[in-house]
């Protein structure tokens, strides 16, 4: 089995090889534009269309070149949230510098007990996949007692630090709203490819809220459902 393997800056088409075996029929590859350490460099310089991953995925999140929003896509459709806290529908060809999106096939789902912090949902994933490392894919949907969500203005050159930009972030409240929200947990042998720990973007069931989220609480109706990816293919 090869090992993972990072290189800055990326060449086009890198390939990190694998983390679990896959078969000739396997779709759990997580596709992906740029790096969050990319981010911190920082560049919000768009990389590619974002066209180039959501076009063959289903589940996924980023953002748009120069910060200009936040990017979640679930069920195979992608949307901007900008600071208006309003979802938009992309066409794909928005430039972005950081996209994660996978074809979400769950392996393994579990109810989340009432009251259940995001900030504590880590502990749950890796008991359902069996491990603290690789990226693994998640979904939790349902009623949430709280959950905040946020969003960032566009940004211009030179390149603020990444701190200033979540400091000028615009936060919304979505308390008691049904939601699915969507992402990814990062082991510590992925660090840089993601956010470390669990990135999560969502949206409401009415598709009219969103972002990045912040924090949630579970309510009576949350679900929790895993994949684990076989590979994460960057793309530069």
């Amino acid at each position: 089995m090869k090992r993972a393997l990072l290189i800055f800056p990326f060449a086009l088409n890198l390939v990190i090889f694998p983390q679990v075996a896959a078969t000739a029929a396997d779709d759990s590859t997580v596709h992906q534009i740029g790096t969050y350490d990319y981010l911190l460099q920082p560049d919000f310089t768009g990389l590619q269309q974002a066209e180039k991953v959501t076009d063959r995925t289903t589940l996924g999140l980023g953002t748009f070149a120069n910060l200009d929003g936040e990017l979640v896509m679930v069920g195979g459709v992608a949307y901007r949230v900008p600071t208006t806290g309003i979802p938009e529908r992309i066409t794909g060809k928005e430039l972005t510098p950081f996209v994660q999106a996978i074809n979400f096939t769950p392996t393994k789902s579990g109810p989340v007990p009432p009251g259940t912090q995001c900030s504590q949902l880590i502990p749950a994933i890796n008991e359902l996949v069996g491990t603290d490392q690789g990226v693994i894919a998640v979904r939790v949907r349902g009623t949430f007692s709280q959950l905040e969500t946020r969003s960032v203005p566009k940004q211009v050159k030179p390149w603020p630090t990444f701190a200033t930009v979540l400091a000028q972030q615009t936060k919304f409240t979505l308390d008691g709203k049904k939601a699915v929200l969507v992402g990814f947990r990062q082991g510590p042998d992925y660090l840089g490819v993601g956010q470390p720990g669990l990135h999560l973007h969502g949206l409401t069931s009415t598709m009219n809220a969103g972002g990045h989220i912040l924090s949630c609480t579970a309510g009576n109706d949350v679900q929790l459902s895993v994949q684990r990816a076989s590979s994460v293919e960057i793309e530069n």
